[in-house]
Order: C-alpha cells, then structure tokens, then sequence
C-alpha cells in the first residue's frame, strides 16, 4: 500500500507557500478535481513504437524488489518488473480496461461455478505447452501459507479449483464472488509452470530460484544490489505484443538527484513514477520527454488504532479542514495530482460496465472540503478527544509525505490538537499495515496507495469489512458491511455498483480517513523509444512488450 518518495524541496520554504496559499486561496474553486489551471495534460499512452532496439535501461525508482513470485508481488518495483515476464489469465489496458490474456473466454454457468477457457499454443520459455494444470498449481499454491501470497484472501470464499480439460479450469465457490475474476488481472493470476515451481519451493521467483512463464520478457540474470536482466521471447504467443527491445536491464536508483542526472544524460532510458522535484527538471529536458498519465494512486490519513483521537470522525473531519488540498496539489504534488471526494480514485471505475451506476454515486458525494478552520475547531471541541496528540508515520525518505504532514503539523495547532510527525524506516513503515505490533504507538499513518484491480470494491472492501486485518480502528457500520457483501456476492456488474454505491455513501459519512489527493502517473521515456502506457495500468500489463524505438537516436 506504502512506498516512499523521496523529495529535495526544502520544508520550511514548503510550509511558506502553503500557509500563503491557504490564507488566500478563500473557498476551493473546485470540489471534484484538481483547481490548479496549471494542470498537466494527461495521455493513456505514448505513440506506437516502430523500431527494434538492442537494448533498453529502465530505472526502479523505489529500490530493488525482493520477490519476483507473482503470488508474492504487491509493490511498485516487483510489478514493473513481474508483469513484462508472467502473463496473467486476464489482461488490464492502459485505460484500466480488460481483455483476455491466458483465458480466452469465461462464463458461469450458475452463480457459485467460474469456467475459465485457456488459450491454446501458449508455451513457456522452455517451450513446453500451458495446460490447466499449470493454472491450477498456480492458483492453488497460494493457499499454502509457505508461499506467502498478497492476495490470500481472495481465496477464502473458493471450495475447488480443478483441471475439466487440458484448456479449461472451473473454480467452485461457497456463495457467488464478483470480484475473483477481476484478481485474475494482477499477480493472482499469473500463470506459472507447474513443475518448476514445485522444484524450486520458496525459493520460486528469487535471484536462485527464478521463474518459468510465458511472458513476452524470460527473466535472465538477477545480480543482486545491481540489475535484473530480461530478454525478449522472440516465439511470445501473442504475435501483437512480440518485443521490439532485444534486451531489458532494470536498475535501482532510488536518489532523486542521481536519477535525474542518469536520465539527462541517457544512461537511464526511462522510469515510472518520477518524483515531483525530478520532474521539475525533466520538463526542460532534451533527452527525452515527462508524460503524465490517469492514475489509480491515492494518498490519505489513516488512523492506526481504534485508541487514536483520529479513531472519532469528528476529529477526522477537523484535521481534513485544515487542509488546503489546492495548495497541496500545487506545491507537493507540483500540480500533478487531483483532488477526489474519496479515497478511491475514479479510474478503477471509469470504464467499468456500470461506470454511469460509479459516475451517479460519486456526484452525489460531499464535495472535497475547503480550509475552514472555524468548523474545524467545532467538531474538536465536540468531539473532546481525551488526547489531544497525535502521533503519526510517514517513511523516512519520504518527503512528499513529510511535507503534507509538516503543513498539516502547523495547521492543526490552530485547532488545539498536537501532531508528532514520527518517521520509519521503508521496512517498518510497509510492516505496520500487516503488522499491529509495529502501530503500536501510533495514531495515524500517511498512505501512499493504489487500486490494482478495474473495481473500486476490493479497496473499500479492505478498509471497512469487520474482519478485515486492514481494518485498524474495529470500524463497524452494518449497513456498510450489508452492502459491501451484496456487492461482492452478485455477479451482475449493475447491481454490484448499486450495492457499492450505497456502501460509499455511507462509510462517506462515518469512517475515519482523510483522502488528500490522486496523484497522477509521471514516467520519463527517452526520445529514442516509444510506444508505452502513460497510465498508471503498468503495474499490471506487460507494457515493455509495446516499447519500440522511434529513429530518433541520441
């Protein structure tokens, strides 16, 4: 859910022009997007690429991964890398959309049975032929505890998964499951060989392990602090997607300064995510061009602890008034973010078959707040938390962050309330959301997010189900969690966003969080290449098979 992002703009000069912004700002001028006229102009994706290239350097801005197991895979930098090398059984488009990928087709024949049709001819990069029981070894290891999978959970409604033909899987569940299909886009549905991944236990998808799968990238060399290498599958099943980029090489530069210099000059050939600071001197650039790109990324306040003063939406609501969103999006996010009404960003629906059912119930939320300091004080002094002093985490590094929290640290003072701003280390910071050991102490944390899947019910599903280990302040709305299950157990996509949009306006109402804002995708791309996503649906399409060259060598 976290990664750090780091930054070189200097707090003090930040928290100036914020309280600057703030006091002059007056009522936001717009309450469902981003009110900065400066706002960059946002492309799905970059022109189609034409050339073969020989080789290509790509940069992971958030460090290097440790686990390329799909299974496993639930971060920037594993996804960027993973998704180019694993194919998943269905595909996610740049404007988060879907289409078959190793099935082909899929149906229900009642409303608790799944029957995925697989693609025939596929072969992974040994050459031996996917069959059904390639899938289902897949899907099933994830239950194993040992493997360790992110998506566990969307196992728990699944009574079998089996092999009817050698191109054809059928998943039986307990009640009807809307949303196992749509995993079936990110590393949950990535195929594996079966008998490799056996042979190689735990240690499936490290640097010694390695990986089997049929891929339009076959994962080369791992050395291990410096670069991953994968090479094009020249015999790939997809004939569209067959790479133009002979050679792949993933680097891990996660120093602002150094990246921007390894991009200037060309020894980087790319990156996503680029940081604000980065992109301020990328813009002038010769070397190549910054695109930004519609995003699934959400950046929020969550208290931590059913104890914490932020626990009580009254003090939720107090904090989200001292926030100057506009401010914010133009001095931290360098106008490169949007405000939303909620935290869940509006691509993960904006093509979704019911997206007008998504589009009625976002309208009819609350607008985003505008700073007004007098309501805040008001709902403090209602809600007479017993402690005053919140203590909240952020990523040390992680100045984007760091810089919202210093604002709201100053701002909160004027409405009686104390912010510790308590920074931890990468490791301990992505701990504490599986970890309730590491929150002890804590009372919120900054969020850096984002939705994977095109359906805006895992996120909320995973926020606010009584059960859920996401769940941290034991939030309990009944009719949230009424609908919410509706939602899930329907298997028509109109009446699963009635459900979902009844669930929204409720949690909109009573669940302690406070969104701040939906950064947009930032990725630099050398002149030389063409032909990838801008959008934030990198994370999981094999978007290096589009990159090509344009003749335009350095």
């Amino acid at each position: 859910m976290h990664a750090p992002r780091p930054t070189l703009v200097s707090i003090a000069a930040l928290a100036c022009a914020l309280a600057l912004a703030s006091c002059s700002s007056g009522n936001s001028p717009s309450a469902n997007g981003n009110a900065n006229a400066g706002a960059p102009k946002l492309t799905t994706t970059t022109p189609a690429a034409h050339g073969t290239v020989d080789h290509v350097t790509w940069n992971l801005p958030m460090g290097e991964p440790t686990t390329l197991d799909p299974a496993k895979v639930g971060d920037y930098s594993p996804s960027t890398v993973a998704s180019n090398l694993c194919d998943p059984l269905i595909r996610l488009k740049p404007d988060y959309s879907t289409a078959p990928g190793l099935a082909t087709s899929w149906h229900r024949p009642d409303p608790k049975t799944l029957v995925l049709n697989l693609r025939h001819g596929v072969r992974f990069w040994d050459g031996s032929p996917m069959t059904a029981k390639d899938v289902v070894a897949s899907l099933e290891r994830q239950r194993v505890p040992a493997t360790q999978s992110v998506n566990v959970q969307v196992l728990a409604n699944v009574t079998t998964i089996r092999a009817t033909s050698d191109h054809q899987v059928t998943v039986r569940f307990r009640a009807p499951d809307s949303l196992f299909l749509k995993y079936l886009v990110n590393g949950f549905g990535a195929v594996g060989k079966a008998a490799y991944m056996k042979k190689a236990g735990t240690s499936y998808g490290t640097a010694r392990g390695g990986l089997m799968c049929t891929g339009p990238f076959e994962l080369k060399e791992w050395h291990s602090g410096d670069s991953i290498t994968a090479v094009r599958n020249t015999a790939y099943w997809d004939r569209s997607l067959r790479p133009k980029v002979k050679k792949l090489t993933f680097r891990f530069i996660t120093d602002n300064g150094t990246l921007t210099s390894a991009l200037m000059s060309g020894q980087i050939d790319g990156s996503y995510e680029i940081p604000s600071t980065s992109a301020k001197a990328l813009r002038g650039s010769e070397e190549g061009s910054l695109h930004y790109g519609p995003s699934a990324q959400t950046v929020f306040l969550a208290a931590t602890s059913p104890t914490s003063p932020m626990a009580d939406r009254r003090v939720a609501d107090a904090l989200s008034l001292v926030l100057d969103r506009d401010a914010l999006v133009k001095n931290v996010f360098d106008g490169a973010a949007q405000r939303q009404k909620t935290f869940i960003p509006s691509l993960v629906w904006k093509n979704s078959e019911a997206k007008d059912v998504y589009a009625k119930g976002y309208a009819a939320l609350p607008a985003a707040p505008g700073p007004d300091v007098a309501k805040a004080k008001r709902l403090v002094a209602k809600a007479a938390p017993k402690r005053r002093t919140l203590v909240v985490a952020t990523a040390a590094g992680d100045q984007q962050s760091l810089q919202t929290l210093t604002f709201l640290q100053a701002a909160a003072k004027g409405i009686g309330l104390k912010v510790v701003i308590r920074q931890l280390q990468p490791t301990q910071m992505s701990g504490l959301f599986f970890n309730p050991a590491l929150r002890k102490g804590l009372d919120a944390t900054m969020a850096l997010g984002y939705v994977e899947i095109p359906d805006p019910l895992s996120y909320a599903d995973m926020l606010t189900d009584p059960k859920s280990p996401m769940n941290w302040t034991n939030y309990r709305n009944s009719a949230v969690t009424s609908h919410i299950r509706a939602a899930k157990a329907t298997t028509d996509p109109q009446d699963a966003a009635r459900e979902f949009t009844k669930a929204q306006a409720l949690y909109a109402k009573d669940f302690p969080i406070v969104p701040i804002a939906c950064p947009y995708e930032r990725m630099f791309l050398n002149k030389r290449l063409s032909g990838i996503p801008a959008s934030f649906a990198y994370i999981n399409m094999p978007w290096a098979a589009r990159l090509g060259g344009t003749g335009r060598e350095s």
